[in-house]
């Protein structure tokens, strides 16, 4: 079977990753999928015009009801969704947005969740049966090489005199957009990097919203103790997750976080904000830790610092809660399944 693949693929972003992860799942099983920008079309037409051009493919799957779901409106051909996250926990407050996307869900053969909750949501604001939702967490799989050190990135900024090898690298993963909301915990760690110059924050991740990333390299150039790095391939983050001494999310809205969940994997505790797409895989003081402020994230901290127990606990959780819950061979298994729906 060929399939037209559509996805917001900005480079090293979550959604490209989870893309290429689908994709080769797909093509494991003999299928042909070709994965495409859903930027780089303006409308449901230009999309049912290629298809007309391109007889060839049999069927179409897209992540994000909107983003990319709205341009398979004008098919001929079935198709199935992934929601996204965002598309249901931001882009149902628009009510054009909404009815749009009630028009992809009852049209499309299937819709994938990462969560329970996602599903429910769905159900509950785009009115769909709850027969054509399948819940499916992402798959995880991390790979590190060696040849990364913090040391050396940091031996070139101001630490305040403190030698790098002592230094604790609170370590943020997002791409450079508003909905991370990456400057959210800058002026608290600042004040906390004051008292305790050992603690630093590291912002990693591709420059995404070009105006907003020129927001935050204006913050952390004047900001003691916050850093910039970066982007890094997925080798190298990894590796630099091993060295950091905890992962941070500040994301306004999240579908599945998949720098918590490699967090896990990696033996490394996280520090989440809580909000719904964080809950469904973080459970404090089990799996991570939560916050709801700036304040409450230091305080989090602060006990992921002092209190060893604890912050083992969380390590040996989370590593059990991702190989229970996200498995790549369940993962392949599923989407290989809706695939056959296509048909």
């Amino acid at each position: 079977m060929n399939l037209l693949f559509l996805a917001c693929l900005e480079p090293k972003s979550g959604n490209r990753t989870t893309a290429e992860r689908i994709r080769s799942h797909i093509e494991s099983a003999g299928h042909t999928c070709e994965l495409r920008h859903a930027e780089d079309f303006e409308s449901s037409s230009d999309v049912a015009n290629l298809l007309s051009q391109n007889p060839q493919f049999e069927g179409a799957l897209a992540i994000h009801l909107f983003k990319a779901g709205r341009l398979l409106l004008d098919i001929q051909v079935p198709f199935g969704i992934i929601f996204g996250g965002t598309d249901i926990n931001e882009d149902v407050k628009v009510e054009t947005r909404r009815v749009v996307m009630e028009k992809v869900l009852h049209k499309a053969r299937f819709a994938v969740a990462f969560t329970d909750k996602l599903k429910k949501e769905a159900e509950l604001y785009l009115h769909s049966q709850s027969s054509k939702i399948f819940v499916q967490p992402q798959g995880i799989e991390t790979q590190a090489t060696e040849d990364f050190s913090w040391s050396e990135f940091l031996r070139r900024s101001d630490v305040s005199g403190v030698h790098v090898q002592r230094l604790r690298v609170f370590l943020l993963i997002c791409g450079l957009r508003r909905v991370k909301d990456p400057l959210y915990l800058v002026e608290r760690f600042s004040e906390w990097h004051s008292e305790n110059p050992q603690n630093v924050l590291v912002i990693i991740g591709p420059k995404i919203d070009t105006v907003f990333t020129d927001e935050v390299e204006a913050v952390v150039k004047r900001t003691a103790g916050v850093f910039l790095a970066r982007e890094r391939s997925r080798p190298e983050l990894h590796a630099a997750m091993k060295r950091c001494f905890a992962v941070v999310n500040s994301s306004v809205s999240e579908g599945m976080s998949a720098a918590i969940l490699e967090a896990m994997d990696l033996g490394l505790p996280v520090v989440a904000r809580d909000i719904p797409g964080n809950k469904a895989v973080v459970q404090h003081e089990v799996t991570g830790l939560l916050y709801s402020s700036p304040q409450e994230f230091v305080h989090q901290s602060q006990r992921l610092l002092s209190d060893h127990e604890l912050r083992a606990r969380l390590i040996r959780n989370g590593k059990v809660y991702v190989v229970k819950h996200h498995s790549l061979k369940q993962e392949r298994e599923t989407y290989l399944r809706l695939m056959d729906t296509l048909h």
